[in-house]
């Protein structure tokens, strides 16, 4: 006879739920703080988010929060069902979108294109959208770093006097890295590779100096950074401090969409 569960059997459910979540929506919550701040994306609550993450004490609060993320989440849902992963806030998901990993790999082209085609189709021309969905063949897979190469670039600025600000704004959205030099109060100083327009096509400069946010009232997320180490950066905020073979991964999704995105620029 089976037996009925209990209201304490759906309690230790619910946690074990919320306890395989907790480590991806941190994660994803580093990443998506800086654009929700901003009032980029996702909900106007971006203290609670900022709270949530740096206290790393996440509830059903925080994945209410940003499954409400209308850019990121469907990319994060269409990872997670390619992977027979039934949580998108599954750690190995939100890195595969935000970095880069192997998961990335079995979101096979038509998958893909379904999803381009539900999400942006409706918004786009028939040759702004072929313009898009061409890019399936050549290999683009559901990462942030592609969003943002190729959908800001459908916008057809990219010829005109008004690139260079298109370029700058694309910088700062794209997830990128940098060599922490010195701590300085609420913010980081770092070596970081640019991205500029040359020639009609997307180059990575040698590193420069620049400043980086790493706290807003005492709270952040990449509290232990020190000389030395690196940090990923979006929208000039520290999102955490990179162990090298994450640091790799970002570094070669990156060159892969831009090489990706300069083959029809």
């Amino acid at each position: 006879m089976a037996q009925r569960k209990t209201h304490s059997d759906e309690g230790r459910g619910n946690r074990m739920t919320s306890l395989s979540s907790v480590s991806g929506a941190i994660l994803f919550g580093r990443y998506a703080f800086a654009p929700n701040r901003l009032g980029y994306c996702g909900p106007d609550d971006h203290q609670a988010l900022l709270e949530y993450i740096a206290s790393q004490r996440p509830d059903r609060g925080l994945l209410e929060l940003e499954r409400r993320f209308e850019g990121a989440y469907p990319y994060l849902c269409l990872i997670a069902q390619a992977n027979h992963i039934a949580d998108p806030f599954d750690k190995r998901v939100v890195e595969a979108y935000w970095i880069g990993n192997s998961y990335l790999e079995q979101v096979d082209a038509a998958r893909f294109y379904d999803s381009l085609t539900l999400r942006f189709r409706p918004r786009m021309d028939s040759r702004s959208f072929s313009w898009l969905t061409g890019k399936l063949a050549l290999g683009a897979r559901p990462h942030h770093n592609f969003h943002v190469f190729d959908v800001y670039m459908r916008t057809g600025l990219m010829k005109d006097d008004r690139a260079a600000i298109v370029v700058e704004t694309m910088d700062s959205c794209r997830v990128s890295w940098g060599k922490v030099i010195a701590v300085d109060g609420p913010e980081l100083i770092v070596e970081r590779p640019k991205l500029v327009l040359i020639g009609g096509k997307f180059v990575l400069t040698e590193p420069e100096v620049v400043r980086v946010t790493r706290q807003i009232s005492g709270l952040g997320f990449a509290d232990q950074a020190e000389p030395g180490m690196y940090v990923s950066i979006h929208w000039d905020w520290a999102c955490e401090v990179l162990p090298a073979a994450k640091r790799q991964r970002l570094m070669a999704a990156t060159r892969q969409y831009i090489l990706l995105a300069n083959q029809t620029l």
